[in-house]
């Protein structure tokens, strides 16, 4: 049998037996693969500025999972991914955003602090419940942030999206706020208070060396009112780093 088929089968009941001698297995995995994917290489002191850990606490994580077969690293090298650790980690990570869909699509939680309660459910449902999900939601192509499932069609659009901080002005369709961006502190509140996700339009009006005003409808988090139904908001440009946006006319 394929590797790929052989860890399809064990990965439900493996990942509950990893997952309770090792809780923090699915975050390591799930953080080597974004990392991964947005950046090509991960390094121990990125990683544990990613999890917001020592890195002595990542290098002993990375020596558990290189024992259980799921990750590869020579010395003072990138943490790779073996194909048992890649495939667990698709799967924790699609967990991980239909979980959000769940919260935030059918239950009416929060936009913005789905995200954490996802972080605590992803290791917890079935194979058959995540496939139950999938179908009942539509068939999402990326999280209620933006950010892509792994593989799918639009995963390379989403993830080569500009950065709103370099947008001229104009007008702009929001397509992604990064998985980077949801780490930062009140970075999803902020933009949940001003309704910026995916979807929204903006108007990029100018920027300056630490934020970027734009014209958007509602009243700004910290902005002031421009004319009836609009305002303009400062976003900071180290926020503003982390979304993505493509211009008003296309169409990912």
């Amino acid at each position: 049998m394929p590797p790929s088929e052989r860890y399809s089968s064990l990965m439900e009941p493996d990942l509950l037996r990893i997952h309770a001698k090792f809780p923090a297995v699915a975050e390591y995995l799930s953080s080597i693969y974004i990392l991964l994917r947005d950046y090509g290489h991960v390094t121990n002191t990125r990683l544990a500025e990613w999890n917001g850990v020592s890195v002595p606490a990542v290098t002993q994580a990375i020596g558990r999972l290189k024992r259980l077969g799921l990750v590869h690293q020579k010395r003072y090298e990138s943490v790779t991914l073996s194909e048992e650790g890649r495939l667990l980690a698709i799967k924790v990570l699609r967990r991980h955003y239909l979980v959000e869909h769940l919260l935030v699509g059918l239950l009416g939680y929060p936009w913005d602090k789905a995200d954490e309660e996802a972080m605590r459910l992803q290791s917890q449902i079935s194979d058959e419940l995540a496939e139950h999900l999938f179908r009942r939601l539509g068939s999402p192509q990326a999280c209620p942030h933006g950010n892509p499932m792994p593989n799918a069609p639009i995963e390379r659009a989403l993830l080569d999206a500009k950065k709103l901080s370099e947008a001229p002005p104009g007008e702009v369709r929001i397509v992604r706020i990064t998985e980077e961006g949801e780490q930062l502190p009140s970075m999803l509140a902020f933009c949940h208070s001003i309704g910026l996700r995916p979807g929204a339009m903006f108007m990029v009006k100018r920027g300056d060396t630490e934020n970027l005003y734009v014209r958007h409808a509602g009243k700004g988090a910290a902005g002031t009112p421009e004319g009836e139904g609009f305002a303009e908001t400062a976003i900071p440009l180290s926020m503003a780093r982390h979304i993505r946006y493509e211009e008003a006319a296309a169409s990912l």
